[in-house]
């Protein structure tokens, strides 16, 4: 007769009375590891290239279809939207049929539709498929770090999500890079469909390497079951901090990046569509700061982490109001690290608090995360719109500053904490 499985957590590498060559967790080192860690990057370069990849176009849309900053800013919103709405639902479904074939699936009718965005008759055509796009994205991400928690090693855990984190820098990187060159090239619909080809060779790369899941147990697909266990989240005090804190991070991400190619189009800059997307090329200082996450995590601890990343994110912001092209670009390199370095920090977080539900905590997660990018490009080109780079900043900064008190209010909280548990062992 065969187990049954209740959707309890599995640690990997434990072994059962029943299994006493039970298959070992992923590990540096490895060769499992290493195409782990090769398909997920797939996956994220993939993700990040498709969800952005009108980002950089704004520009040239706002032209095509003659339409204001913040109407073409809803290429991008609607697609981090839906996201956000469809993530947790995908994750339940991931739960009871499972990771890699979440990720699959999502991965198969994202680029699907990517390969049909730029051929979108108007703006309203390609704002809805931009959503059903990102819906399909939403499958990936929460899938993908509890795949990592249940397949890797605990101690790996940081530097695992951070490789995939990585692999959202690099696909956001050279997503808005291709769509940049090729759209100066063959015009934003061409750009458009050089990302779409890119990311269906990413999804081959995917499927080929990917390993099976050793450590997935289904869970049931019960409404109430799932309701409670995302309660159960919700009630959870360090969760709600790390939701607040990514969601932030994203805000100040969205509203830079979603703005920046307007401001860099226009007097005193004037660049073109290419140069434009090769700004982008700073994305590489954000795979090396989120790879980097789990030893700057062992050093300073994970509110140390974060203090250093709103910092540098901060100071990044300050120095981008100058009319300086070069303090510009210096600006960005410190937004970039600060931000992925901040939300590989909160999202292994996630991944670590939760010690049940793992895929519906980081869906809850990413949500939030999503949220803030949409709420971040919405508002920050309309600020841009209104009053110029300075507002939209200004946005951004108020976002760190919630970062910051959060953070403020989780150490306090453990401080009080320790002082009621240590009077309650002198009791």
């Amino acid at each position: 007769m065969p187990p049954v499985h209740t959707g309890a957590p599995v640690t990997p590498g434990a072994s059962t009375p029943s299994s006493p060559a039970a298959p070992q967790a992923h590990a540096p080192g490895r060769p499992d590891y290493r195409r782990m860690s090769l398909a997920l990057f797939a996956a994220g370069l993939a993700t990040f290239a498709l969800l952005y990849s009108t980002q950089a176009l704004l520009p040239a849309i706002s032209d095509g279809f003659g339409v204001t900053a913040g109407q073409a800013s809803w290429t991008v919103s609607a697609a981090t939207g839906a996201l956000a709405v469809f993530v947790l639902p995908l994750s339940a479904l991931s739960e009871r049929f499972g990771r890699t074939r979440m990720m699959t699936v999502s991965m198969l009718v994202a680029v699907g539709v990517g390969l049909l965005v730029p051929f979108a008759p108007s703006l309203e055509w390609l704002v809805v498929l931009r959503a059903v796009q990102g819906a399909a994205i939403a499958g990936i991400p929460a899938s993908a770090m509890a795949y990592l928690a249940e397949e890797v090693r605990p101690k790996a855990l940081v530097g695992a999500i951070g490789l995939f984190v990585a692999g959202n820098s690099i696909g956001g990187m050279s997503g808005r890079l291709v769509t940049g060159w090729a759209a100066q090239a063959w015009g934003w619909r061409g750009g458009l469909l050089a990302v779409g080809v890119m990311a269906l060779a990413c999804a081959v790369a995917f499927l080929v390497l990917l390993p099976r899941a050793r450590f997935f147990r289904p869970a049931s697909l019960n409404p109430r079951a799932v309701g409670r266990t995302v309660a159960g989240h919700l009630r959870d005090p360090l969760l709600l901090r790390l939701y607040g804190i990514g969601a932030l991070f994203m805000t100040v991400f969205g509203a830079v990046y979603t703005v920046i190619g307007y401001r860099l189009v226009d007097e005193p800059f004037s660049l073109g569509q290419g140069v434009i997307g090769s700004i982008f090329l700073i994305y590489l200082v954000g795979t090396v700061s989120s790879a980097a996450a789990g030893q700057l995590v062992a050093r300073t601890g994970r509110r140390g982490a974060l203090y250093l990343a709103v910092t540098t994110t901060a100071l990044g912001l300050l120095l981008s109001l100058a009319d300086s092209l070069a303090a510009i670009l210096v600006g960005l390199v410190l937004i970039t690290a600060g931000f992925f370095a901040g939300h590989a920090v909160a999202s292994a977080a996630v991944s670590r608090t939760a010690t049940s539900g793992r895929a519906q905590a980081s869906a809850l997660y990413q949500s939030a995360y999503y949220l803030g990018s949409s709420a971040g490009g919405t508002l920050g080109a309309l600020a841009y719109h209104s009053a110029g780079w300075a507002a939209t900043v200004g946005i951004a900064l108020l976002a760190v500053l919630g970062v910051v008190s959060i953070t403020l209010y989780g150490s306090h909280a453990a401080r009080a904490q320790r002082r009621h548990g240590s009077l309650a062992a002198a009791r």
